[in-house]
């Protein structure tokens, strides 16, 4: 069984374009999100999938830097993007990520693919049910074919872009998996991805406080340090998650 996982990244967000290029300790977001799920025990393979826009020119250069495959696709169905980066690497087993989460941690991807693993399942994440990890800790696992199934199944706008979306709303056709955080990574009133300059502010400190400590700090240290700054976990403690339905 090959395990790919997918960073979908580009340069045209709509809150904070150029986000997954912004600079954090000199060097680009992505990069650094990138160095974090090399260190996963099991991923075989990272594909970054990002769009055909003359803008995305600069994320395929940083992938090739990197060594890193570069799927380009389409930019308004990310799923078909998606499911042909995964398909371009010969995926059996897809963990699906998402460019705004530069703090993303290698051990709770390594628990989600395990869970996984664990059964029968058709999707297995972390957002499922109520939120126990913080927003940006976001990890989702599904065989290729799951993703398949569902590109066939659904032409709907909002599933198209949110590419798991169909999934976990249609229950009865899928078997779904949900891990929850255990006490250590209990974290879901906390908010670590990166989609505006209040959420760039604050990341950009958690990695100058712990990079140079531990370059792959876990999401612990993280949630360690934001509870004990409340002055740094108020940096973004205001801004809104954007909605699914928000496209």
């Amino acid at each position: 069984m090959k395990i790919v996982a997918t960073i979908e990244a580009r340069m045209t967000s709509s809150r904070l374009p150029g986000k997954v290029l912004m600079p954090i300790l000199g060097r680009p977001s992505l990069e650094l999100m990138i160095e974090r799920v090399k260190n996963s025990r099991y991923i075989d393979e990272i594909v970054i999938a990002t769009t055909t826009n003359e803008k995305d020119d600069a994320i395929e250069k940083l992938g090739n830097f990197l060594g890193v495959k570069v799927y380009r696709g389409s930019e308004n169905d990310v799923l078909v993007r998606v499911l042909g980066a995964a398909e371009s690497v010969n995926s059996d087993l897809l963990v699906k990520l998402t460019g705004d989460c530069p703090l993303i941690d290698p051990i709770i991807i390594d628990q989600t693919i395990t869970a996984h693993l664990s059964g029968d399942y058709d999707y297995t994440s972390n957002l499922l049910n109520e939120r126990t990890f913080a927003i940006g800790l976001d990890t989702e696992v599904l065989p290729i074919e799951t993703l398949r199934k569902v590109e066939k199944l659904t032409s709907e706008p909002i599933d198209r872009t949110h590419v798991t979306c169909y999934i976990y709303h249609n229950p009865q056709h899928f078997k779904l998996h949900g891990i929850v955080a255990n006490a250590h990574t209990q974290s879901g009133d906390l908010r670590i991805t990166l989609d505006t300059k209040e959420d760039y502010d604050l990341i950009s400190k958690v990695y100058e406080t712990l990079y140079p400590i531990n370059k792959i700090f876990d999401a612990k240290d993280i949630i360690s340090l934001l509870r004990a700054n409340s002055e740094l976990k108020n940096i973004n403690a205001h801004v809104k998650q954007k909605k699914v339905e928000e496209l």
